[in-house]
């Protein structure tokens, strides 16, 4: 079986948790990395915790989305970390948010890949009209992933549901999150997949969090595994 690019959300504020997720999460059969999102990056030495992991690819959810000297001040503010392969930033923050942090990665870790995060998984087109939008996802997400590659992002985040088209316009590195096992139940996600699926339609990495943390994760990890041969 090929090697498939997982991230494992290490969606916790513990320490001890996080420790024992990569633990249990080890496998030669699949190429994984790890996620911290700003639940454990603000949790009390998560980032320490982060800065002291070697040989392990990570990736940063920070979804970053201010103006564009702010977020390009966060991306500089995080350059001892030299660890850190990927960050997240809100497409939504616009092109000069984007161009600026794209910029500034350059300048201060060679190393960092930027991803737009365009639509979340949790959110259906019911309530995007809620905030506001009068577009579908679907159109929002092409703006979106135009955006991104005019900005010269290293990659995108979008859901499953979006990368038929998503993979024509950009040919950078595509995040898939919202991934569930089978059985598995969707909770606050809208928009989901199975990661077979996920892989089978362009999906470069996909990002699993409470289908493997959740229970038993070694044998969550098998049923992953099992899933994808």
């Amino acid at each position: 079986m090929k090697k498939s690019k997982i991230f494992i959300a290490c969606d916790t504020s513990k320490i001890s948790e996080a420790k024992k997720i990569i633990a249990q999460t080890k496998t030669k059969k699949l190429d994984i990395g790890y996620k911290f999102g700003l639940e454990f990056f603000y949790s009390r030495g998560g980032r320490e915790f982060i800065s002291k992991l070697k040989n392990e690819k990570i990736f940063a959810d920070m979804k970053i989305s201010d103006i564009s000297n702010t977020s390009a001040s966060a991306i500089n503010s995080l350059k001892d970390l030299k660890n850190i392969n990927y960050i997240t930033v809100h497409a939504n923050a616009g092109e000069d948010t984007l161009k600026a942090v794209v910029k500034m990665a350059k300048k201060t870790n060679k190393k960092l890949k930027i991803l737009a995060v365009t639509v979340l998984t949790s959110i259906s087109n019911s309530s995007i009209k809620k905030i506001g939008h009068t577009r579908s996802i679907q159109e929002l997400v092409k703006k979106q992933a135009i955006l991104a590659k005019a900005c010269g992002c290293h990659g995108i985040v979008c859901a499953v549901s979006d990368l038929r088209f998503v993979k024509k316009i950009f040919k950078g590195e595509i995040f898939t999150p919202g991934i569930r096992l089978k059985g598995d139940n969707v909770e606050d996600q809208k928009r989901v997949s199975g990661p077979r699926e996920a892989f089978k339609n362009g999906s470069t990495s996909i990002v699993m969090g409470r289908s493997i943390i959740r229970n038993n994760i070694k044998k969550n990890i098998q049923r992953l595994i099992e899933e994808l041969k």
